[in-house]
């Protein structure tokens, strides 16, 4: 074998040996290619935000929205609306200028005494301080006071909008339900007139004037009787 044979065959080999070396390097940097992340754009879409578990079809409560008729319930359980508390005539034996005072009940007053509590609301429920409340009516004979002011005031709610009323439960006249008489007006605001009534008399069903949504829920303590009601005006 001359030298001219040995060159040739040692460049083939040269040249084989470079050729695997950089297929050897070559490879990771493919590699490294290929398992690259894609672009941002071929990212695929992030999860959706978490959801609320509240009803998508739920609606809020408007003014449009069906309550309870019953005033002692109108601003309890969640409600934000209330109707405004039903008026009815004012009678022949209003006096107005009543004294201030909150307890109409006299001791020795014949007669079961009654405490009747409970809040002014406009019809957003929002209490109203400082409320006027007039009541009147007529002892338990059934007679009124028409010379003085015997079971006849006026008062005004707290800060709370409430008001607490110790009067006596009034007798029946001919003609007429037990009732008690009453006038509420938020500051600067409209009068509302009408009268509160007591279950299970038997007058209630042929009282031309009556109205069930006026009914006071009437409860037995020790002492007498006791009540709540709540009334609603028209917004300040």
């Amino acid at each position: 074998m001359n030298r001219k044979t040995i060159f040739s065959i040692v460049l083939v080999i040269s040249m084989i040996a470079l050729s695997a070396c950089a297929s050897a390097t070559a490879a990771p940097a493919s590699r490294n290619i290929e398992n690259a992340p894609s672009p941002s754009h071929d990212l695929p879409p992030p999860e959706p935000a978490a959801t609320s578990s509240t009803d998508p079809n739920a609606t809020a409560p408007t003014a449009d929205t069906p309550i309870s008729m019953d005033p002692s319930l109108a601003c309890s359980g969640g409600k934000t609306t209330a109707s405004l508390t039903l008026e009815l005539t004012e009678g022949p034996y209003y006096t107005p200028g009543s004294p201030e005072q909150a307890n109409l009940y006299q001791d020795g007053m014949p007669g079961t005494k009654l405490i009747v509590t409970g809040y002014v609301y406009d019809t957003n429920c929002q209490p109203v301080a400082n409320a006027w409340l007039d009541f009147w009516q007529a002892d338990a004979t059934g007679e009124y006071d028409n010379s003085g002011y015997t079971l006849r005031g006026h008062q005004f709610t707290d800060a709370n909008g409430y008001y607490t009323l110790t009067t006596v439960v009034p007798g029946i006249y001919p003609g007429r339900t037990e009732h008690i008489h009453f006038k509420v007006q938020a500051p600067n605001g409209q009068i509302i007139t009408s009268q509160l009534f007591f279950p299970g008399v038997a007058q209630n069903e042929s009282d031309g004037i009556f109205d069930e949504s006026l009914l006071l829920p009437i409860q037995e303590t020790k002492d007498g009787l006791q009540a709540q009601f709540n009334f609603v005006v028209p917004e300040q």
